[in-house]
């Protein structure tokens, strides 16, 4: 038989499901005058630290007799954080949204386009109609990219409109005469800087007046068919709080968004938005939740009072 051995290596906390909790590396405390036992003499008790201990994400490889590395060795991996009952409240949650009957289902940012326009135009479209869905109901968002689509939605056309049409078009959105002036400038940028396209980066999207990091991870997915990260908005934030799919609460969706990427596979990343959001929107409603029509309700902590 081959021997084998195990050799034991701390990665860093990047694990296989997404970044782990980081573990600092503790540093040996030299033993001060006169602690030091002659050579040979028996060992000594390692000085005990006030600080807490930090798990380091630790993982184990295979290696053959004679030290190395197995061709077909299995990949390294380490056991990091991850919320209790998580698999099965998302397969819950599935189960609830199967008949995708929410309003971002018909009424979403990946809905709001015309799909018989070129796809630079589809792509443009796709950011307004974002811009326009910040604090806004899918349902405003949507007769206000209507009405904008029959006047005329492309760059150019929205760059001749005066800021009091636009204003009637994208009425009763809200913060409505914020995002006419962000409307604008933007259409602006994208005129200048590329070519009448939207960028095809978060960092550049972010860039923009009014393009924040949700608008822009869903306008890398939508418009671009890349997933960047996930999307969180007020729906993502509330629900993920509630089952404590966060190791600490946040106060943030920018918060939340680091929280969840860290162990959520990333294979769900361009999933859970709008399965949550249509969670948040029928039954995880923001105020009197219907947590007695909830398949989660014995498993979410919020639901028990936990």
């Amino acid at each position: 038989m081959k021997a084998v051995d195990l050799r034991m290596v701390t990665r860093r906390p990047r694990c296989v499901q997404g970044a782990g909790p980081r573990g600092d590396k503790e540093e040996a405390t030299p033993l001060r005058k006169g602690e030091a036992a002659a050579e040979g003499s028996q060992s000594h008790r390692p000085m005990k630290r006030q600080r807490k201990a930090q798990r380091l994400c630790v993982a184990y490889e295979a290696a053959d007799g004679n030290g190395e590395e197995g061709k077909e060795a299995d990949p390294l991996q380490a056991q990091c954080w991850e919320p209790q009952d998580w698999r099965q409240q998302l397969a819950n949650i599935r189960t609830m949204r199967s008949r995708r009957d929410a309003p971002v289902d018909q009424l979403g940012a990946e809905h709001c386009y015309d799909p018989s326009a070129p796809p630079k135009v589809q792509r443009y479209q796709v950011l307004v109609s974002l811009m326009l869905s910040s604090q806004t109901k899918d349902q405003v968002t949507a007769g206000a990219m209507q009405r904008l689509r029959v006047w005329g939605l492309t760059v150019d056309s929205i760059l001749r409109t005066d800021d009091s049409m636009l204003g009637t078009l994208i009425h009763p959105v809200g913060f409505w005469r914020s995002k006419v002036k962000f409307i604008k400038q933007t259409s602006a940028i994208l005129q200048q800087r590329y070519g009448g396209d939207i960028p095809s980066s978060v960092a550049e999207l972010v860039a923009l007046p009014g393009v924040g990091p949700k608008m822009a991870h869903l306008a890398m997915a939508t418009a671009w068919g890349t997933v960047s990260g996930i999307a969180v908005d007020t729906h993502v934030h509330r629900i993920a709080n509630r089952l404590r799919w966060t190791k600490k609460q946040t106060k943030a969706p920018e918060q939340t968004r680091a929280a969840l990427e860290e162990w959520l596979p990333r294979e769900l990343w361009g999933e859970i938005n709008t399965l949550l959001v249509g969670f948040g929107q029928q039954i995880c409603l923001p105020l009197h939740p219907r947590c007695q029509n909830c398949l989660n309700q014995v498993l979410c902590p919020a639901a028990r009072g936990l």
